[in-house]
């Protein structure tokens, strides 16, 4: 009889997504195959603290149901050699007790590319982008930025750092009325789940836009509005990535803001999105050329405008660990494209260990004859 893959699911982190990593990471210890896989999951707590094994159960109270929380207590005691003590944050001695991680973590210290260094230097093969990917997918300005230079069509946008808006705020907003008018939208450059974003339908709403999105990060993202359709596209692999189909969110706000996405449960998801077989193919291979600009691994969610006039493509943004529960988009698109969550989890994993086997061909020492 094989031997079991031993899988450390990471969920938590010191993030404004958090709750969204909950969530996440409890649909992928419901889901994952207990036939090939072992579980341990391990919690990071708000303030940074570490914990795994049962004694990480608790933040997941709220997003296990009880008979799943009570299951997931057993199969650890049954399964899990792994003791339950606090790890310190010190994860050079998990090596040796697991196989693989799975980070489900989203945002800042965990998909901005930290958590994905201290893997690397661990020598922990683990599910997702590699350091660079993660870095770039999570600051927008630089995500923008590679992508201009790879051609890709986007709206237009600038950016301040906080110390400009807290120095010169009336200057700022001088600047972004002469280039944008109203509307425009202002974003956290390294965020996601839409927290901090709002919408400026003028110089009020303008001021506290810029200063909400400096409360949660030093850089600002200011984008020019586009009356368009939003369409998104799962991609999966590492070398040769596939894409899904596309999808389209019809909001239940006026723009798709975190209220939308996790709260008031009313947007819907259409998978495929009703455009043009043209448009949809359009659509899927821009995704692929933005996947492959940022030298992205395991998975990512590339999400579209298509504007109403003209159905012209711009690509918005590039997510490297997207929303994970059954029900998100990502999982969504692959089901209609033919792959169940289970299906997608388990190949997650073996694309982190391919990558991993892939990455030992790379020598790391230099010798003078």
């Amino acid at each position: 009889m094989n031997k079991k893959i031993r899988v450390a699911v990471l969920f938590g982190g010191k993030s404004g997504e958090h709750e969204v990593s909950l969530h996440s990471a409890a649909s992928v210890l419901q889901a994952i195959d207990r036939d090939r896989f072992e579980v341990v999951p391990i919690a990071i707590t708000q303030t940074g603290e570490w914990h795994r094994g049962s004694e990480a159960l608790p933040l997941l109270e709220k997003s296990l149901n009880r008979g799943a929380l009570k299951e997931m207590k057993e199969v650890l005691e049954r399964e899990t050699a792994i003791s339950a003590s606090s790890i310190s944050g010190d994860i050079t001695g998990l090596k040796e007790q697991v196989d693989v991680v799975f980070p489900v973590l989203h945002g800042t210290f965990g998909e901005d590319g930290t958590m994905q260094g201290l893997l690397e230097i661990a020598d922990i093969p683990y599910v997702g982008a590699g350091v660079l990917a993660s870095a770039v997918g999570m600051d927008k300005v630089m995500m923008k930025k590679v992508f201009a230079h790879e051609g890709l069509p986007q709206g237009d946008f600038t950016y301040y750092m906080r110390f400009q808006i807290e120095k010169d705020l009336e200057q700022v907003m001088d600047e972004v009325e002469a280039r944008f008018g109203y509307p425009c939208f202002i974003k956290p450059a390294n965020l996601g789940s839409s927290v901090g974003i709002s919408k400026a339908d003028d110089r009020d709403r303008l001021h506290k836009g810029l200063k909400e999105a400096a409360r949660f990060d030093r850089k600002v993202v200011v984008e020019e509005y586009i009356n368009a359709r939003e369409v998104e596209v799962a991609v999966l692999g590492n070398d040769e990535p596939e894409a899904s189909v596309p999808g389209e969110i019809v909001s239940s706000n006026d723009f798709y803001d975190y209220r939308a996405k996790y709260i008031d449960g009313k947007s819907e998801m259409q998978i495929p999105a009703q455009l043009p077989a043209e448009t949809l193919e359009e659509i899927r291979h821009l995704a692929l050329q933005c996947y492959r600009a940022i030298d992205c691994t395991g998975l990512s969610r590339v999400d579209f405008f298509v504007r109403h006039d003209d159905r012209k493509i711009f690509v918005n943004e590039i997510n490297t660990m997207p929303g994970f529960t059954p029900y998100s988009m990502y999982a969504n698109l692959w089901k209609h494209s033919g792959l169940t969550y289970a299906s997608v989890v388990t190949k997650l994993i073996e694309l982190a260990m391919q990558r991993y086997e892939e990455k030992k061909k790379t020598i790391t020492t230099f010798e003078v004859n």
